[in-house]
């Protein structure tokens, strides 16, 4: 049986409660996060899937529900909440917003040195972090705001890495890169997930990032989970998919309209691999004839 790491129950947030600006982000949430899964969140902008991930590490409280980690709620004390923020770790879309030392070094160390760690510790763990995220020591010394913005972005990850949280959060990672950046990105994602057994959430517009990653998806749509399930579960729905206002992956897109022309395909197939595979083996197939 998989373990729950983290539960979320009816969670609800409404922003201005009680104003003229009241708006309900998100409704009524329900899921729960595996030990060791990747999680991968997708919904049109305003789905509410930003203010969702700001309540598992307690950066909002819900106006009402509950997010448990490892079956406590975060919220039952000070000292709790606290603790939660060393093990759910939240890397915003820009990195931007979470660099603000002088050097990277100091940036990569912040957290592990508010957790109290040893000086010895604290290096080794940012150097660990760095080669996580693929980057070299020549960059430990350099200020932040000097590096390219895939390095800002994997230095910014880098500082949640560092404290080793149980749960990694990771907001749009790839947005605004060129697609080697992308591959890199998620690659060293996936082997840190793989090495750690860390859970991880990835929240992505790209369709095809989430494909590739991801052992279970959930779909946002107007402020709840419409969606959840694993990757053929989820893109087996296009329609579902379409009036939510998100575009399948294109080789799904492929594969449905040639069904639509009568080719029996599974329509679930979301990586240019199995649908290769899946086009070749009808093609392959030996067809009896007269004789």
């Amino acid at each position: 049986m998989t373990e729950t790491i983290m539960r979320v129950c009816n969670l609800s947030h409404t922003y201005n409660a009680g104003t003229s600006l009241t708006h309900s982000a998100i409704h009524d949430v329900n899921f729960e996060l595996y030990q060791g899964e990747i999680l991968g969140i997708i919904g049109h902008t305003g789905s509410g899937k930003s203010t969702l991930i700001q309540h598992l590490n307690g950066l909002l409280s819900p106006s009402s529900g509950t997010v448990s980690f490892r079956g406590e709620d975060i919220h039952s004390s000070k000292q709790t909440l606290h603790d939660v923020r060393f093990h759910v770790g939240l890397v915003f879309q820009y990195p931007e917003h979470q660099l603000f030392e002088e050097t990277v070094f100091k940036d990569i160390a912040f957290g592990p040195r508010n957790m109290g760690l040893s000086e010895s510790e604290i290096e080794s763990r940012v150097l660990e972090a760095l080669e996580a995220v693929g980057l070299s020591s020549s960059v430990l010394e350099k200020s932040p705001f000097e590096l390219s913005g895939g390095q800002k972005r994997r230095v910014a990850i880098a500082g949640v890495i560092a404290m080793q949280p149980n749960v990694l959060i990771l907001d749009e990672p790839t947005a605004g890169l060129d697609p080697k950046g992308c591959a890199s990105i998620l690659r060293h994602i996936k082997e840190y997930n793989q090495k750690t057994g860390a859970s991880i959430i990835i929240v992505s517009h790209s369709m095809e990032d989430i494909a590739a990653m991801a052992d279970r998806i959930m779909v946002m749509c107007g402020g709840t989970n419409e969606l959840i399930g694993t990757p053929n579960e989820i893109f087996s729905q296009v329609e579902i998919l379409q009036k939510a206002g998100l575009v399948v992956p294109q080789v799904t897109a492929v594969i449905k309209a040639l069904c639509d022309r009568g080719l029996p395909l599974d329509t679930a197939l979301y990586t240019v691999e199995d649908a290769c595979n899946a086009i070749l083996g009808l093609m392959n197939r030996e067809v009896p004839y007269a004789e």
